[in-house]
């Protein structure tokens, strides 16, 4: 049941992801990616305060990065208001201080997409940069929207941020009754540099709560703003609504992370004189 992934025959041969070709999430990777959500083995507990819990994982022999996993309750916000709210690219821009810049780039199927995001990162860092292939899966009262970085030779890296890669992020957002909803965060991310300890620690224990408790506050008011502006422009929901140019597989290849510029930012101080208003 639930929304129908148009897979092609090509894809369907594809080997697990983290493979060699890029191809569109299938039910089992959308399945996989919710036991990684729902799973506590193998996940060790960062942070538990607020509402707000952090897990991570330890790399393995076979992975040198660290998947991290939020997970926060948000009361009077109903699921499908939050999946509206982690799609609408215009809302993003009023509520994640953290974006740049943030586009779609083209269409794949009726749901998966490829888009750009510029992010942030803590003074004084290089900012980062993302192409993803994202793809999103309503099931009942649950949606999920996972992502991983692909390359389009219309968007190579710019000089002026530092292409990272998403091995793999989502969201999972579970109905908890008609008027409330159980978000889940996981991201495996290699931000292409080696990262000062204080950044590592800052972002489970400071930043990425933050932001959960942001999208939470997003879903709160969304309603509202969605009421004044396009209300029933939802191209996620709707896809004949969505206008943007269709764009092939065959355009697209995997982001290797060795292919990129890898920079070494692990003697940086923390630069206390650019504390932005979100972090005073």
């Amino acid at each position: 049941p639930g929304q129908q992934l148009e897979v092609s025959e090509q894809a369907r041969q594809r080997p697990v992801l983290g493979g060699e070709m890029v191809y569109i999430p299938d039910d089992s990777d959308f399945s996989s990616f919710r036991d990684q959500c729902e799973s506590l083995e193998g996940w060790h507990s960062q942070y538990n305060k607020g509402g707000v819990m952090v897990w991570s994982q330890t790399p393995g022999e076979s992975r040198t990065v660290q998947k991290i996993k939020l997970r926060i309750a948000c009361k009077d916000v109903p699921a499908a208001t939050l999946y509206d709210v982690l799609h609408d690219t215009h809302y993003r821009k009023k509520w994640d201080s953290n974006v740049i810049e943030t586009y779609d780039i083209g269409r794949l199927t009726a749901n998966a997409d490829v888009g750009y995001y510029a992010w942030k990162c803590p003074s004084p860092l290089k900012n980062r940069d993302f192409v993803t292939l994202r793809s999103w899966l309503p099931l009942g009262n649950d949606y999920m929207i996972i992502n991983y970085s692909v390359k389009h030779p219309k968007y190579p890296p710019r000089k002026d941020f530092v292409r990272a890669v998403s091995l793999q992020t989502g969201y999972l957002v579970k109905a908890n009754g008609p008027h409330g909803c159980t978000l889940y965060y996981l991201t495996q991310v290699d931000p292409r540099g080696s990262l000062p300890k204080w950044v590592v620690n800052k972002m489970s224990q400071f930043v990425a709560p933050k932001a959960m408790k942001k999208i939470y506050k997003a879903g709160l008011k969304y309603l509202e703003w969605k009421q004044k502006h396009e209300p029933g422009f939802k191209p996620w929901v709707y896809p004949e609504q969505n206008t943007l140019p269709s764009i092939s597989l065959a355009e697209l290849s995997l982001q290797h992370a060795d292919s990129l510029e890898n920079i070494d930012e692990s003697g940086l101080a923390e630069d206390r004189t650019h504390i932005s208003d979100d972090e005073a």
